[in-house]
């Protein structure tokens, strides 16, 4: 396994990757890894020939008042978990590489970014377009593996990718969990023991959401209120948001059909935990009343 920390030296080896036919899967990371991580891991390493993970905490995706100095940071251990899953490279830059002096430049994706997280995040999904295009080029992958638990920032990404002509496939991974539930995230070691136990409630509350939409529930505001409400009742949760809106476009619904992400945003103390959950549900027509 190689660790390679300059762009110019990741760039060059990408380059005769590709001479060479070899195909290429990436995993982008802010390290820490977790479980949700090598699950991508391993599905990228069925499917190429060579397996890229990036450990990159990146400063452009912090708000000033986040947790960017006591993000976690765990280079000896993620080396070890990558050479487990079998990673022939992991890219590890320092931040002058990705960002010399008098860097200017960055990529906005338009009004997508602009809800849910980054109503509360003005500047994040910027920060996320602009690593993320600045590793595609570097890195020159085949395949980008995503997780699903960051659903708004995998739908920014493939309309950047999209957008900008990156030659380059995206395949999202279901959101792994613990075995109650909670969706796998590095900022879940910010919780405390009692707060660890109430943020059960985040996918035990979407769960509820969809059962009550497969029995019926057509309107997405009483969907909405629902969970809000099983958040409040059974925890000290902070609500940042709850939305159900169009899983592809990020559009509100009136009505829930289609493909509908059903997302959120808690604080518990220091943490800010999100998850969602998708599913499809096809249109309803009224029903007639027999004369």
């Amino acid at each position: 396994m190689k660790i390679i920390q300059s762009v110019t030296a990741m760039q060059q080896l990408a380059i005769k990757l590709k001479k060479k036919g070899r195909t290429v899967g990436f995993v982008p990371t802010m390290g820490a890894l977790h479980t949700g991580h090598i699950s991508l891991l391993k599905k990228c390493r069925r499917e190429n020939d060579i397996v890229i993970l990036s450990i990159f905490v990146n400063p452009k995706q912090f708000e000033p008042q986040e947790d960017l100095a006591a993000y976690p940071r765990r280079a000896s251990q993620d080396i070890l978990l990558a050479k487990k899953e079998n990673v022939d490279i992991i890219f590890h830059p320092s931040v002058n590489q990705m960002y010399p002096s008098r860097y200017l430049s960055y990529i906005e994706v338009e009004k997508i970014s602009d809800i849910l997280c980054g109503k509360f995040r003005p500047t994040h999904f910027r920060g996320v377009a602009t690593v993320v295009g600045k590793l595609l080029n570097i890195v020159q992958p085949d395949t980008l593996y995503l997780g699903q638990k960051d659903a708004q920032q995998c739908a920014v990404l493939q309309q950047m990718i999209r957008d900008l002509n990156f030659p380059v496939k995206v395949k999202i991974l279901p959101t792994v969990r613990e075995k109650d539930g909670l969706a796998m995230s590095s900022r879940n070691q910010y919780l405390t023991a009692q707060a660890r136990v109430e943020a059960t409630v985040l996918y035990k509350s979407l769960l509820h959401a969809r059962d009550r939409i497969l029995e019926g529930e057509q309107n997405p505001l009483r969907i909405v209120n629902g969970i809000r409400t099983m958040i409040m009742e059974n925890s000290s949760g902070k609500i940042d948001y709850v939305d159900c809106i169009n899983a592809e476009t990020l559009e509100s619904l009136n009505n829930i059909h289609g493909k509908v992400l059903i997302a959120l945003a808690v604080w518990f103390g220091k943490a800010r935990l999100i998850d969602n959950i998708v599913l499809t549900v096809k249109r309803r027509l009224p029903t007639l009343n027999k004369a």
